[in-house]
């Protein structure tokens, strides 16, 4: 009688050590992906300020560069494309093509002495400047979460939950090699 007990519980021993490392393993899934999702909206964050601040940019480079018509179109649209992206990896395409117009526009506005001497154009490039370091940070962490994320999603055991719970691969926030290129502006 005394070994029957003895057998029953080492197995409800056995089944207690088993569950609790499965509910540890899931809470950990769990929490990671929180991590992830958490620093993806801080990207968000950080792109809606730069999508803000792009307007009132626009319009001070407008003021005195009326003719170029083209780069602050593209800028325009460009602001557009991130601020209707979705997921990680259309809002880095919108990103970078964001990026590229910016760097665009800035070149402009190395042929306008008066505009780069505005005080509300000097305070909204620090401002974007400050918001692109943001961006870049955010980027980082982001990546950061996502590896840590896929790591314990393809370790033993938590592959087994991962697939049982659903837990799915997370993307990265990358940017295309040839969207990673400064443009050209050629005022010949």
């Amino acid at each position: 009688m005394k070994k029957s007990y003895i057998v029953l519980i080492v197995i409800a021993v056995v089944l207690v050590v088993v569950i609790g490392s499965l509910v540890g393993s899931y809470n950990g899934l769990v929490s990671a992906r929180e991590n992830v999702d958490s620093e993806y909206s801080n990207i968000d964050v950080q792109l809606k300020r730069r999508t803000d601040l792009i307007p009132n940019l626009v319009n001070t480079v407008k003021g005195y560069a009326a003719h170029e018509e083209s780069v602050i179109e593209k800028v325009t649209t460009a602001r557009e494309h991130l601020i209707n992206a979705s997921g990680a990896s259309e809002k880095a395409e919108a990103d970078a093509e964001l990026t590229s117009a910016i760097n665009a526009l800035m070149v402009i506005v190395e042929n306008y002495p008066d505009l780069k001497a505005n005080t509300n154009f000097i305070n909204l490039q620090d401002e974007l400047a400050g918001t692109e370091n943001r961006i870049a940070t955010a980027r980082r962490d982001y990546n950061n979460a996502v590896s840590t994320y896929n790591k314990k999603i393809k370790t033993i055991p938590n592959n087994i939950i991962a697939g049982i719970a659903g837990f799915e691969k997370a993307d990265y926030f990358e940017v295309k090699e040839s969207e990673k290129e400064v443009p050209s502006v050629d005022f010949s």
